[in-house]
């Protein structure tokens, strides 16, 4: 089962193009089933029934597994099962009719026009590092790029001249994003800066990544949220201070000033528009709470 589980691992890498993130989560989901079978000494894959998937997902809910959790390891079953079936290494898809517990959509956390301003003079501009971390924020803001997307980026892919860069995210899907012009100018004042260090480490032709440490290394995402994090906790108290947050408060802000939602979904590059409608809800419970604070028969 080992084996098989590796097989699908290298399936979502190599054909799907998962993110790294979801197979890591995948694997993990995956691999304390295969525990949960060897508990229960299921010895194949092919024993495996409804059943035996609604025990394994009711012992992740005795142990105190939120309902969005429980919603992941299904959704993993589900994908495991269906390579398992195309690869006829079992007959019958048993996660095929599993359904997905319902939970409460929480709206994510999102900072005010205010707070953002306040939040991109955090970093010390009279240094290099301050100079990296303020582009570092005013690209999640200016695009709403998700963190993995802005630790992978180049230098080769901002265009400053268009005012664009190319991103890739899920899927390794590239997109052509606009840079808005204060975004490109901390990003031009930055690399000017920091290129200017010929200590930096890479060979002839390698591409250069946009972030660094101050070693040189391309910034690696654990890195990037600490930045995050230190900066946002300088301005708000809001509970979430992940890179996230920004990628919330880029879209919300876009449509709270009139943008239309289909463009929005590109932009975050989105593949189905009912990911992207969270927002407006974000947007609706900003107006309640303005018309509640200031009609005087709310």
């Amino acid at each position: 089962m080992v084996k098989v589980l590796r097989s699908y691992i290298a399936y979502l890498e190599q054909e799907r193009n998962f993110s790294p993130h979801t197979i890591q989560s995948y694997a993990i989901d995956l691999r304390q089933f295969l525990e949960f079978l060897h508990t229960e000494r299921t010895k194949s894959l092919s024993d495996v029934e409804r059943d035996t998937l609604r025990s394994f997902l009711g012992s992740r809910l005795d142990e105190g597994l939120s309902r969005r959790s429980i919603a992941r390891k299904i959704a993993s079953l589900r994908s495991f099962f269906r390579y398992l079936v195309r690869k006829k290494i079992i007959d019958s898809n048993p996660a095929l009719n599993l359904l997905s517990p319902k939970h409460e959509q929480k709206l994510p956390d999102v900072l005010d026009e205010q707070t953002v301003f306040r939040l991109l003079e955090v970093p010390d501009n009279s240094t290099v590092k301050g100079k990296r971390d303020r582009a570092i924020l005013e690209l999640f803001y200016s695009c709403g790029i998700r963190l993995h997307e802005l630790v992978g980026l180049n230098v080769e892919d901002i265009d400053i001249a268009r005012g664009s860069m190319k991103v890739r995210g899920k899927g390794r899907k590239e997109r052509i994003l606009p840079v808005g012009r204060k975004a490109l100018e901390t990003l031009e004042e930055y690399l000017r800066h920091r290129l200017g260090n010929r200590n930096e480490p890479g060979n002839a032709g390698q591409k250069q990544p946009l972030f660094t440490l101050l070693n040189g290394k391309r910034m690696y995402a654990v890195a990037v949220t600490r930045i995050v994090k230190k900066s946002i906790s300088k301005v708000s108290e809001i509970e979430k201070q992940s890179p996230h947050v920004l990628r919330h408060t880029f879209a919300t802000h876009l449509l709270n000033r009139g943008a239309d939602l289909g463009a929005v979904k590109e932009l975050l590059g989105h593949e189905s528009l009912s990911t992207t409608q969270v927002y407006t809800h974000i947007s609706k419970e900003r107006l309640r709470k303005v018309y509640q604070q200031s009609h005087p028969k709310a």
